[in-house]
């Protein structure tokens, strides 16, 4: 059986520990000047700002060799720090826009110490057994109006330790086996909080 093509970015399953995830994570502020349309799932990056508050911004990761990742959007809403993951007047938004006319607020996953579940990309050559232990990097895609288009790039992988994501193994369900479109469990590797390691 063909896996599914559901590209959602990031999503957060476990910690390195063994432990199940506890759906935890970080306030960061996205201001209204940000041009990026951001879903659940998207990767993100400190921008080296905060809001008047001191709540650190936010905004989407570049994919790419060297490039960091603080983590992923978990959630989002409030247009005002301490007001909640909601929208007062948007209480069904799915997507912050690309064009803002006002802040917002997302909740991000960024432990280094979480283990993501992500859908290699469509194309290229479909990893292997052998890719396990080694890194590789992201490739941008755009939301279908609710979750992350983001994927993993089959055509990165290596021992670099500059490399975004580290290569843990399939995620073990029945309707996911190597191949197009197979589900990883990856963690940020080239991450805000600590050095990538190389691959092995």
């Amino acid at each position: 059986m063909a896996n599914a093509d559901r590209p959602a970015g990031l999503s957060p399953v476990a910690y390195l520990n063994g432990a199940k995830w506890t759906g935890g994570g970080r306030v960061f502020h996205v201001p209204s000047t940000n041009t990026d349309a951001l879903a659940k799932g998207d990767p993100v990056v400190l921008s080296g700002t905060s809001d008047g508050n001191g709540v650190a911004s936010v905004t989407l990761a570049t994919a790419g060799t060297t490039n960091l990742v603080t983590g992923a959007i978990i959630g989002m809403g409030g247009t005002v720090y301490g007001s909640g993951y909601y929208d007062p007047a948007n209480l069904s938004l799915s997507v912050i826009p690309a064009t803002k006319t006002k802040d917002y607020y997302v909740l991000v996953e960024d432990d280094p110490n979480v283990i993501f579940e992500i859908q290699e990309v469509s194309g290229g050559t479909a990893l292997t057994a052998t890719a396990v232990g080694l890194n590789a990097s992201l490739v941008s895609g755009t939301n279908n109006g609710f979750v992350s288009g983001w994927e993993l790039d089959n055509g990165t992988e290596a021992t670099t330790a500059a490399l975004q994501l580290k290569l843990l193994g399939l995620v073990q369900r029945k309707d996911n086996a190597f191949g197009e479109h197979a589900k990883w469990l990856v963690i940020i590797n080239n991450h805000s909080y600590r050095t990538g390691v190389a691959g092995a």
